[in-house]
């Protein structure tokens, strides 16, 4: 395996920082190890990940090149208008948000140091076991040019999938981001509420619609979205939708026909020479 010359430390030691930092070492890169204003979690982090406590920003900073302020969003700027006060001069500072770009990172040039958001697409739950999964994560990096493709090279060698994404893309991005994950919380508990009006506990619900959740995504990944698209959209079965709709209640059914609008061009690219037009007047258009 090739070394990997870059020795980085962790400000902040919640989720990400446990679980980025341990993946990286089990990766065979040095981390220094971990400040923060909590003394107890940054004790716990250098314990789990086999690295130092570092007791100030000043120490962390001088004995690493790289920094991941691994801090809630709100916090970052003022870890950030600390630090910038210290030696930073050629050091690459990072954030690991999925929203705010590097330019959070204000006249970061004037002090000669170079700042980057890398962002794993991957949820983070389990500061103790989420990083055995971080492999599978899909990295963008965004920010100064100078060293976006050299880390770019890293992540890769890691085995992550990797993108280099412009900042004023990273709202969108971060939209999408939250649309497939945190929403599809929300979609799934609209679902699980529907079926214990039926009936169903709400254990029994999560774990009938489990298996219609897992074979849908990898026909997804297998198949791509307009292959694996069914349903009554697809079929042009207007009588289950309306069937549907009858039974939802208010806010339910404004959420089934938006999303219903956006299966129906899915279904249209499939099934080009289907007539969907009773369709697509129900749900009021496009």
């Amino acid at each position: 395996m090739e070394v990997i010359s870059i020795k980085i430390g962790f400000i902040g030691a919640g989720k990400v920082g446990f679980s980025l930092g341990k993946y990286l070492k089990v990766n065979n890169i040095t981390v220094t190890g971990y400040y923060s204003r909590n003394e107890d979690s940054s004790k716990k982090a250098s314990i789990f990940t086999c690295t130092k406590q570092f007791d100030n920003l000043s120490e962390i900073i001088n004995e690493s090149d790289t920094i991941f302020i691994t801090t809630p969003d709100g916090e970052i700027k003022n870890v950030w208008n600390e630090i910038k006060e210290l030696s930073i001069k050629n050091k690459v500072i990072c954030h690991c948000s999925g929203s705010l770009s590097s330019e959070i990172f204000s006249n970061i040039n004037q002090y000669g140091a170079y700042g980057y958001s890398i962002h794993p697409m991957f949820a983070i739950s389990d500061k103790h076991n989420s990083y055995k999964s971080l492999n599978k994560a899909f990295i963008t990096i965004e920010g100064h040019s100078k060293y976006a493709n050299e880390i770019s090279r890293v992540i890769t060698l890691l085995g992550n999938g990797v993108l280099i994404i412009d900042k004023n893309n990273k709202p969108l991005y971060h939209a999408a981001s939250v649309t497939v994950s945190n929403l599809v919380l929300g979609l799934i508990s609209t679902g699980v509420k529907q079926l214990i009006q039926c009936g169903f506990k709400e254990d029994m619900a999560i774990k009938a619609l489990q298996p219609l959740i897992s074979f849908n995504i990898e026909n997804i990944k297998e198949k791509g979205i307009v292959s694996s698209l069914t349903g009554p959209i697809e079929r042009g079965d207007l009588k289950t939708i309306e069937s549907h709709c009858n039974v939802l209640n208010e806010d339910d059914e404004i959420l089934y026909k938006l999303l219903s609008k956006n299966v129906l061009e899915i279904a249209k690219s499939k099934n080009k020479d289907r007539d969907y037009k009773n369709i697509e007047e129900y749900l009021g258009g496009q």
